[in-house]
């Protein structure tokens, strides 16, 4: 009964998709109701935006709008997305563009209608940057009571709720990602950041599978978001070094001179290696996330690809592309983890090295 319940759900999951995108297609104005256009849809979907779509039905969007904080000329406009109504109408001067080099952005129209050079400065609060705000609070939530219970409950006593679901993750970023890799007299300095990396990634990437809201946003298949918690990563670390750590990159004791002097070729390709980790940190996240959203949306748009040259051909391939994306999404839940991981015992692994003693 619990896996019928889970398979269900799923099959639901992934009919939503299906509906914005037979919706996206009627609610096309310059396209025929026949025309459909995969690549337009899948970027629609990956992409982020400043209101959150729920789906079309026929020519109306339904949607949650959400705010524009914008900077113009020193002074502060603050309004919601659904003066936009979707790109089609402008609001105190400023306008949603829909297509073209600004496509995506708000700019700034004087009266006859002429976009301005000058961007506006954008603070606004957008799909992503919701469901930032929405996992950092949820996990704040989670952990907050956690703590309370630890406290009214003490360490003696096997865990409840919450508690037992946490305590196991806990315990195994402790003692199989820090552990193994960073010095004991290190781990409570660092270990807070890689759980907050840990979950807040894990979180984020199960959110962005669930279709609707509050979920479906790509958070981690974002590259901003993935630098800017490889930036983290390399601040850390580096900041953390020790005299050991620094030497074996300018001046490693055991190279030969010969590949340091007259020219630092080994010193060179070091000081690379240290853009170079958290560079890989950020594409691997980053491509692996993205590259599961594409390729479930890209199953389930073989659905009206077929349907395009006939009905019965469609109905036929939707059988296969909602088993295979079926398959796709159950393989993003198993991805989500290990991306979670492979992020945390990459950075317990910088950040132990770094902080490594000199061994004499």
């Amino acid at each position: 009964m619990f896996w019928r319940k889970i398979f269900c759900s799923l099959i639901f999951f992934l009919i939503i998709p299906s509906l914005n995108a037979r919706g996206s297609q009627h609610g096309d104005t310059d396209a025929t109701p026949t025309e459909f256009n995969p690549g337009e849809m899948i970027i629609d979907h990956i992409k982020d935006g400043h209101d959150w779509h729920i789906m079309t039905i026929r020519d109306r969007h339904i949607s949650i709008p959400l705010p524009i904080l914008l900077i113009h000329d020193g002074k502060f406009h603050a309004f919601m997305s659904s003066k936009f109504h979707h790109g089609h109408a402008d609001y105190r001067g400023f306008r949603l563009m829909s297509e073209g080099e600004h496509a995506g952005k708000i700019v700034h129209v004087d009266a006859q209608g002429h976009i301005s050079p000058k961007l506006p400065i954008d603070l606004s609060i957008t799909k992503n940057v919701f469901s930032l705000i929405f996992v950092a609070i949820l996990l704040a939530v989670i952990f907050v009571n956690v703590s309370k219970t630890y406290r009214r409950r003490g360490t003696d006593q096997a865990p409840t709720g919450f508690q037992n679901l946490i305590e196991p993750v806990i315990v195994f970023i402790r003692d199989d990602v820090a552990k193994i890799s960073i010095p004991e007299k290190h781990i409570d300095r660092y270990l807070p950041y890689l759980l907050t990396l840990f979950f807040f990634i894990l979180f984020s990437n199960l959110l962005g599978l669930i279709p609707f809201f509050p979920g479906g946003a790509n958070v981690t298949g974002n590259i901003a978001v993935t630098f800017a918690l490889a930036v983290f990563t390399f601040l850390i670390t580096n900041f953390s070094g020790k005299r050991a750590y620094f030497q074996e990159i300018f001046n490693h004791p055991a190279a030969p001179w010969w590949v340091k002097f007259p020219i630092p070729l080994l010193p060179a390709i070091e000081v690379m290696g240290l853009f170079i980790k958290p560079f890989v940190l950020m594409i691997r996240l980053f491509a692996n996330i993205m590259a599961g959203h594409i390729i479930m949306l890209g199953l389930i748009c073989l659905i009206f690809i077929f349907g395009q040259m006939d009905a019965l051909l469609g109905y036929g391939a939707s059988v296969i592309s909602i088993a295979f994306a079926l398959f796709i999404s159950v393989l993003e839940i198993l991805v989500s983890f290990i991306q979670a991981f492979i992020f945390t015992l990459l950075t317990s692994l910088y950040i132990g090295a770094a902080v490594e003693e000199e061994h004499h």
